[in-house]
Formats: structure tokens, sequence, C-alpha cells
């Protein structure tokens, strides 16, 4: 196979391997312990591999959050990309928002301490991920169309802001997730000015 410009390098089978290894013991560190449970000097122990080779993978805890995300991300993607309405195509444009905005707090609900180390563990990466440039302009394309004259690139990044996944976990403290819904709801009510 020839390389492709700009792919980087081709992943060693015992490479993929060790990190296969190193994703599925932090998931199990995760499940058994939370949160805490991704040390990285932990989960390389469980992995049955060096610290070194798990920072060689993943610099970071983020990174290695970042990771064990993947999965849900994806699904994520695919019900709004091409689900059933009105999250996915379908819907109304201001239905589409309103469900986005949900189905992202759902995800929170479940997965918010693990975005919330993926997101700040190192400065900037809640917008340097492919995740957040789509869910951006999946929010631009909905503004544009509910709203010709906005500014969408604005509006989507304040939609997005309140979903940070620390300010969810911070707001869990006293609010109940339908609240928050409410709140996002109130928050962006399509051709209101």
């Amino acid at each position: 196979m020839l390389p492709i410009a700009g792919a980087g390098t081709p992943e060693r089978a015992d490479a993929a391997r060790n990190r296969q290894k190193i994703v599925r013991a932090a998931a199990r560190l995760v499940a058994a312990k939370g949160i805490d449970g991704l040390a990285l000097d932990e989960v390389a122990a469980e992995a049955g591999v060096g610290i070194g080779t798990v920072y060689r993978r993943f610099p970071d805890k983020g990174a290695l959050a970042q990771a064990l995300l993947d999965e849900n991300e994806r699904e994520f993607q695919e019900a709004f990309i091409s689900g059933p309405p009105p999250l996915g195509p379908g819907a109304p444009a201001a239905q589409r928002l309103k469900a986005f905005l949900e189905a992202y707090v759902d995800r929170l609900e479940t997965h918010g301490e693990l975005l919330m180390v993926a997101e700040t563990e190192t400065p900037m990466a809640r917008f340097v991920t492919g995740a957040y440039r789509l869910h951006h302009s999946h929010l631009v394309a909905l503004v544009s169309e509910i709203e010709p004259e906005a500014d969408a690139h604005f509006r989507a990044d304040a939609l997005l802001a309140p979903l940070a996944a620390a300010q969810y976990v911070h707001q869990r403290r006293s609010m109940t997730p339908k609240q928050i819904k409410a709140g996002l709801n109130d928050l962006y009510q399509p051709g209101s000015q």
C-alpha cells in the first residue's frame, strides 16, 4: 500500500495491540474505581505494559479519556448525522437543534466526568478535537437554516459553551438534567430577538 500524504506513519501491529490493551485496561480501571482509576501508572500495570508505552500512545490522561470515549462519540455523531429525526435528518432545524442539545446533555449525564478529563487535561483540548469541530459545524448549519442573518459561528460556540463537561459537572451539584435541558432551551429560542 502506498502512503497517503499527511496521513502519518501507519501503526505497527504490535503498537496497535498495545494501544488496545491500554484502552481496555483503562476501561476496566474506570469501571472499577471511577475516574480516579485513570492514573497512567495504574493503567500501565493493568495492561501489562511499561509506563513509557502508555505515554507514547497517550501523552496525558486527557488523550486516554478521549480514546475511552471514542465509541460513544461515534454513536452520537451517527445519530445526528444519519439517525432518525428529530436528532437526525428529516425534522425542522429548530427541532433538530433542541434534540441535539438534549442528546448532548444525556451524554454528559452518562460520561460527564470522563468528558471533563478529556476536555481539561490539556489546555484547549476541547476545541481542537474533530468531535468539537463536527458539533460546531452541525450547529452552524442548523442555526444558519433557522436564522440566516445570525452569526451562526458565534451562536454555535455560544450553544456549545454551557455543554462543556466541567460546567455540566458543576451544574449537576444543584440542578437536574431536566432543569439543564430547560435552561438550554430558554437560552436559544430560534427566531426570537
